[in-house]
């Protein structure tokens, strides 16, 4: 469109200057899309240049060999928390039945067996009862304290039953001891 043919169709300057100036609105939104459209296929073509050359089946082997490297990671950490738990009950356990040292009620114990169980706090407990039974001296005695057999002050212990236990109190309470 020029400005000659529309002085020929009769159009005074200043709608000739409206007509270019309308026409130039819609013009430049195409052009700002033409443009925007042109920067897109630039920047893919550009994207797609980087993955020439690149060995689509070596990528998936290098996918699958770092989710097989994640899932070991997982079962990994998870094999270690679960080793932590049962070592904090086998210790809580310990001290709930006055064991002297867990280093030497372990070896009564059979521990792999007590990690695949289902309830290892129960299974726990029973491990230890039987420990302590066949093997008491492991364990700190719960039982009353024995008996004083001296008395504390000088002299024969009335409470005392038997006659060797008699004489003895009778030798030491002559010694002072």
């Amino acid at each position: 469109m020029k400005t000659e043919d529309l002085q020929a169709q009769g159009l005074t300057q200043e709608q000739i200057d409206f007509v270019f100036a309308e026409n130039g609105k819609d013009v430049n939104a195409i052009k700002a899309d033409r443009d925007n459209y042109k920067t897109q296929l630039e920047t893919a073509q550009a994207s797609l240049k980087e993955f020439e050359g690149v060995n689509v089946s070596e990528l998936q082997n290098k996918i699958k060999e770092l989710n097989g490297t994640i899932e070991q990671n997982q079962t990994k950490y998870q094999q270690e928390i679960a080793d932590r738990d049962f070592n904090d009950l086998l210790k809580a356990t310990a001290q709930k039945h006055n064991a002297r040292d867990i280093k030497a009620v372990i070896p009564f114990l059979d521990i792999e067996t007590l990690k695949a169980s289902k309830n290892q706090e129960k299974d726990l407990e029973a491990a230890f009862e039987q420990v302590k039974k066949d093997n008491d001296y492991l364990f700190i005695s719960e039982s009353k304290p024995i008996p004083r057999v001296v008395s504390a002050t000088p002299g024969i212990n009335k409470n005392v039953e038997d006659g060797k236990t008699k004489a003895n109190e009778a030798f030491r309470s002559l010694f002072g001891k």
